[in-house]
């Protein structure tokens, strides 16, 4: 490549550069602006709930909690007990 050409690429490569900040800086700013709208439109969708709401869920989630809590202390007992079972058949205790 002759010398001249090289000049020029290299000189339009520099005034892309150039020119690609401001767009940069222009596309982030839109794209912030598009975001905080889009936000704002779903905040504009976000229902409290009543109390009524609030307190069937909460007895709902208690009740879980104490069933499951039930169920892991009976799979705990009866694997405990056949442990206790295998390993004194074993002679180990």
């Amino acid at each position: 490549m002759p010398v001249a050409e090289k000049k020029s690429m290299a000189k339009a490569a520099s005034l892309t550069s150039d020119k690609s900040e401001p767009n940069r800086i222009t596309g982030l700013i839109t794209r912030t602006r598009d975001f905080l709208k889009d936000v704002r439109a779903e905040m504009r969708k976000v229902v409290t709930p009543t109390r009524a709401e609030v307190q069937s869920t909460t007895i709902v989630v208690l009740v879980t909690v104490f069933a499951f809590a039930g169920f892991f202390y009976v799979v705990d007992s009866v694997l405990d007990h056949a442990l206790r079972v295998l390993l004194h058949w074993l002679g180990s205790m």
